[in-house]
């Protein structure tokens, strides 16, 4: 890796290797064993365990990994001066980035720590303003709610169909549907019931 060397060098590219092999292997199954995932990385156990010395700890690394791609996709989309392309750049990254997917798998497996949850304050935070400026400026529709954004992530992380490039192209094509939707104009009815409560959407990180 740039700026490393040696064996540090080889730790990261180790590392990266377990992590990317662990998210394959929990987005199909949230159950399986820290066996499959040395079996997916090429590594023995107890390499995996001396990295992670618990799945815990190996499932809150790729959740605050995943956070923190959040917050810098959200961050980025801030500086961009026009509300609706900033939301919707917002939107589209987040999808192509592939974040919720673990989201809906991983929610209540683990036990989460005092530094992932200001992560996800920070993430939500920097969601909901960018969601706000959007509204505000009247390029949302006034019936939806930031937490309604949640639901729309994790409806098109359940897209997944075939080989990866292919789930890319359905998500990419059912997204267009989902921002066209939320204009203003497209409103034909006002949304029904209320989105989901920010307390609705903490409980599923409470541990199962």
């Amino acid at each position: 890796m740039p700026g490393l060397s040696g064996r540090k060098a080889e730790a990261a590219r180790n590392d990266r290797t377990i992590l990317e092999a662990a998210r394959d292997v929990f987005l199909r199954d949230p159950s399986a064993p820290m066996s499959a995932v040395a079996e997916a990385a090429h590594v023995g156990v107890g390499a995996l365990y001396r990295r992670y010395a618990s799945k815990d700890e190996l499932l809150r690394t790729l959740c605050g990994e995943g956070l923190a791609r959040f917050v810098a996709i959200a961050e980025d989309a801030a500086t961009v001066d026009d509300p609706w392309d900033a939301f919707a750049g917002f939107v589209t990254a987040i999808v192509e980035a592939d974040v919720h997917s673990l989201t809906v798998q991983l929610a209540g497996t683990f036990t989460t720590t005092a530094e992932l949850s200001a992560l996800a304050g920070r993430a939500t935070a920097l969601g909901n303003d960018l969601f706000a400026r959007a509204q505000s400026s009247g390029a949302l529709r006034n019936d939806l709610q930031p937490t309604d954004v949640s639901m729309l992530f994790e409806q098109l992380a359940a897209v997944r169909l075939g080989e990866p490039e292919r789930t890319a192209e359905l998500r990419r094509r059912y997204l267009a549907l989902q921002l066209d939707a939320l204009r203003p104009g497209a409103a034909t009815t006002v949304l029904p019931g209320t989105g989901p409560t920010s307390s609705e959407l903490g409980r599923r990180w409470q541990r199962r």
